[in-house]
């Protein structure tokens, strides 16, 4: 969809403008505040950013997956700034990511809650008619399998936590490694082409920080940001060890592959 035919149906005042590549050219930990208010399109659903984490690169941060370096599963968080990095988790969720950082840095912030303010409608299709059951035979993609959803989505659940705005979004596992900085005009653009927009940055007196949701290592590090009362930003949760080895809900806690 080109720029000019999205219409916000709801958050107020939001700049259309594109945001420049450089915008990510920075570490995570500064650019993951300044995410938040901004507008991520991806097809015909936008969503404002309330709730975002940083993390560091190689080396530098144990939370992180690109900790020991680059593999074939991370390799999209050393590619230039702006991508989305998109992995799946737990053998249920996708997750969203923008890299941060020139090329070979190996850093990205986690896109963890949101308010849907445009395509409303197809965001709430997909999280009522499609949702993440785990990775049964003949499902190798690990796509969201369909199951009747026991209520209605709340509106402001529909990108509450990170595996939900994913969902609303509608990024899967093909989309690692897609482009979200519109350079040029937008005329011809895909369909299903994502953009970060300028929407309306938050406020620095609404600027909260803390530690990130569910990791082990490095857990008091502070680079979770959200926007404070703003009801789509999901709870805190402590890590809670599990039984099973596996990738977190975030981009941290190192892969055990």
């Amino acid at each position: 969809m080109g720029r000019g035919e999205l219409s916000f149906e709801r958050g107020g005042a939001l700049s259309p403008a594109p945001l420049p590549r450089g915008f990510f050219d920075r570490p995570s930990h500064e650019v993951a505040p300044d995410l938040l208010g901004r507008v991520l399109v991806h097809g015909p659903v936008a969503v404002r950013l309330t709730e975002v984490e940083a993390y560091g690169g190689p080396g530098e941060d144990p939370a992180a997956h690109t900790y020991r370096g680059r593999t074939p599963r991370n390799a999209v968080m050393f590619g230039p700034p702006g991508h989305l990095y998109v992995y799946f988790t737990y053998g249920m969720h996708f997750c969203a990511n923008l890299v941060c950082l020139p090329e070979g840095s190996g850093s990205a912030v986690l896109l963890r809650a949101g308010e849907v303010v445009a395509g409303e409608a197809e965001a709430r299709a997909r999280r009522t008619a499609a949702k993440p059951v785990g990775n049964p035979a003949g499902n190798p993609a690990g796509n969201p399998v369909a199951k009747p959803a026991a209520r209605p989505v709340a509106f402001r659940d529909l990108a509450r936590g990170p595996a939900r705005l994913a969902v609303a979004l509608g990024l899967l596992r093909e989309h690692n490694g897609l482009d979200a900085i519109l350079e040029g005009s937008p005329a011809g653009r895909p369909h299903q082409s994502a953009v970060m927009l300028e929407g309306r940055p938050a406020g620095l007196d609404l600027i909260r920080s803390g530690p990130r949701t569910g990791i082990s290592t490095a857990k008091d590090t502070p680079w979770r940001f959200w926007i404070d009362g703003d009801e789509t930003v999901s709870p805190y949760r402590a890590h809670v060890p599990r039984r099973r080895s596996a990738a977190a809900t975030s981009v941290g806690e190192v892969p055990s592959s």
